[in-house]
């Protein structure tokens, strides 16, 4: 089918790679138990949008650029390590705004609505590019599709390459189906968050969340920029 093979073991891997802890998923954890699930499902979104684009890049060749030139890795690597940085320590420095907006009469009535925001300096905007530039800017995700999906595309005809329609189908059902898990995940944080900050301690629940988030773009930051292509 449309140069594929395998589509259903294809479709079972790609869900167990997507349920598994990664970056990503703690990402959205913390957007969701943080700002509520309207954040969750941005961050999520954001994701896969990043994603798509990692699709397209294998699907028209532009990610064995990256396998193949150190330059091209390196420039994608340190742009996307300077972005998680960035956000990392505008998060740390900011958290004290953070827990005085999460503490006002105001936050204290929308935590009230379920699925309501919770940080309301954070718009669905912002955290939606977040997911998308964490993911678009990381060329291990390239790499990783290119590695992954050809296995499950059948070689053209006389020696002729892979249709790109093979690898944005399988690219499509991939992102379908971790976009669907990350949801999931997305709701059922948003819920655990909401219990915690019902206890009337938001500001603290807010100033170590945004610790927790900036720790973990630092942390995210730091690994991308020492990564190999290998």
């Amino acid at each position: 089918m449309h140069g594929v093979h395998d589509i259903w073991l294809f479709a079972a891997s790609g869900l167990l790679l997507n349920i598994t802890p990664g970056p990503d998923m703690l990402y959205i954890i913390a957007r969701s138990t943080m700002n509520g699930v309207r954040a969750g499902v941005a961050a999520a979104l954001g994701i896969g949008a990043g994603c798509s684009v990692h699709i397209a890049a294998a699907a028209f060749g532009l990610s064995a650029v990256l396998a193949t030139s150190a330059t091209a890795f390196t420039v994608v690597k340190m742009l996307g390590a300077a972005y998680l940085l960035y956000m990392g320590a505008y998060l740390l420095l900011a958290r004290k705004g953070t827990a005085k907006a999460a503490a006002s009469p105001a936050a204290s009535a929308r935590r009230a609505q379920p699925g309501s925001e919770l940080a309301p300096r954070t718009t669905l905007r912002a955290v939606f590019a977040q997911g998308f530039l964490t993911n678009a800017l990381n060329p291990k995700v390239a790499l990783f599709f290119l590695a992954f999906l050809p296995q499950f595309v059948d070689g053209g005809m006389a020696g002729a390459p892979p249709s790109p329609l093979a690898f944005l189908l399988l690219g499509c059902i991939f992102t379908v189906n971790g976009t669907v898990v990350n949801l999931l995940v997305a709701w059922g944080a948003a819920r655990l968050g909401s219990l915690f900050q019902a206890g009337g301690h938001a500001g603290r629940f807010a100033r170590w969340g945004d610790r927790c988030l900036g720790a973990l773009f630092l942390f995210l930051g730091i690994r991308l920029a020492l990564a190999e292509r290998g």
